[in-house]
């Protein structure tokens, strides 16, 4: 298995719940062994859909690899946030037969690729924007009043190879550790933000030019995130 990096910013967060977890793996433990937690069970037929299965029995089908292990890890670090997830997708209203409908694909992308934000209102509107020269250059200093939690576990597996075009989308909150849904929620309130060029983050965009590539920071008119991607910016 790849082992992560645990000074990486991004993996940062979860050092301390992923130490004991790994140890255990190391030793030769399945995933939803590993993780440590009753919450957590082998994967096996289900009666219903998974986000039914998991508020109806409180238990989360873990498969042993790399994806289930960072949803594992984002379980145990934000325990409360998931579960939010989760109730909301049980309750969000029915859609087309073959849909999911605006509030379960937002729901899917944080939990596939994710990211809280507490930033400055200037972060804010940049982003919002996406304008990349004044989030990441004009305002660059103001990045050190800001918090960011990945919470995406598909996007923290990516991140194990880090490369410029991954994207988070972003949930804008006023505390990282204290997250709240906002009632409404669709793709288009989730801003994709490239999180390599977060300042501090990866020190190859304290290269002149890194923000030059407009395959990553495109101008948002012509930007096309997926529905559910999650990984164009």
């Amino acid at each position: 298995m790849m082992a992560p990096d645990w000074d990486r910013p991004w993996f940062a967060p979860y050092g301390g719940v992923a130490e004991p977890v790994l140890a255990r793996r190391a030793a030769g433990a399945p995933v939803h062994a590993a993780l440590a937690d009753p919450r957590f069970e082998p994967t096996a037929a289900l009666a219903t859909g998974y986000e039914q299965h998991v508020a109806a029995t409180g238990r989360v089908p873990t498969r042993d690899n790399l994806h289930d292990l960072f949803n594992g890890l984002v379980w145990l670090r934000c325990p409360s946030f998931k579960a939010a997830l989760n109730a909301a997708h049980v309750a969000a209203p029915p859609a087309p037969a073959g849909r999911r409908g605006p509030l379960r694909d937002a729901l899917t992308l944080l939990d596939e690729s994710g990211a809280l934000l507490a930033a400055p209102e200037p972060l804010r509107a940049a982003l919002r924007a996406q304008d990349w020269v004044a989030l990441f250059q004009h305002h660059r200093a103001r990045w050190a009043e800001a918090r960011l939690l990945i919470v995406g576990h598909a996007l923290l597996e990516k991140l194990l190879q880090p490369r410029k075009p991954l994207c988070a989308r972003v949930l804008f909150v006023d505390d990282v550790e204290a997250p709240e849904l906002p009632p409404a929620l669709s793709p288009a309130m989730l801003p994709p933000l490239p999180v390599l060029g977060i300042p501090g983050w990866w020190p190859p965009n304290e290269v002149e030019g890194f923000y030059g590539d407009d395959r990553v920071f495109r101008p948002k008119r012509l930007a096309s995130a997926p529905a559910l991607g999650g990984f164009a910016c």
